[in-house]
């Protein structure tokens, strides 16, 4: 079983036993390579592990470029393989700021690539796109955590507002959160 473990859009940020992955040779990763262009150059089955810390957002600007990333990141991770993705949150001032933020990260969005999440969509009649059925792939949603902005995160530690407060200004409100992490599990078929 592999154990090869990528950080994916690395920028300056190299993870020890990681096989650091960018674009632009600027900060010396050890692979340069557009992952917009697909076939990567890493064996089907061969990923244990993902790191996409700040970089899916810079990726995908077209629909067809951001299906294939999703279905090549399938194609390269092996059955149970785990992938980390923090994005800035797409009403923080961080994603909005940032004119190489080309796409919006959420866990709606990474729900469309989960066969569960799919099959939920037909049975409860949702009209959401049924992309892991299309693309024949299948991510699981483990956890999603969100780092919010210093001056609410003050407010709920001070009781000023509730967790349920948070859960609505999310809904409706910029810069309530930050940072969103969405973990991920591959699911393969078993043969």
């Amino acid at each position: 079983m592999s154990d090869l473990k990528l950080n994916l859009g690395c920028g300056d940020t190299r993870l020890p036993g990681y096989v650091n992955v960018d674009k632009h040779g600027t900060f010396g990763p050890d692979i340069q390579a557009d992952l917009e262009a697909v076939p990567w150059p890493f064996e089907t089955d061969s990923v244990a592990d993902i790191q996409l810390i700040h970089a899916l957002e810079h990726m995908g600007q077209t629909t067809g470029q951001f299906l294939n990333i999703m279905t090549e990141m399938h194609r390269v991770c092996r059955h149970g393989a785990r992938i980390t993705i923090k994005v800035p949150h797409p009403r923080s001032d961080g994603f909005l700021g940032d004119p190489t933020h080309v796409r919006p990260i959420t866990p709606n969005v990474l729900s469309l690539f989960s066969m569960e999440e799919n099959r939920k969509f037909i049975e409860r009649g949702w009209p959401n796109t049924r992309l892991a059925m299309h693309l024949n792939v299948d991510f699981r949603i483990l956890s999603v955590g969100y780092k919010l902005m210093p001056r609410w995160q003050q407010r709920l530690k001070a009781g000023q507002v509730t967790n349920q407060d948070i859960a609505e200004a999310i809904e409706s409100q910029n810069n309530v959160v930050d940072e969103i992490t969405i973990v991920l599990e591959a699911v393969k078929d078993a043969a």
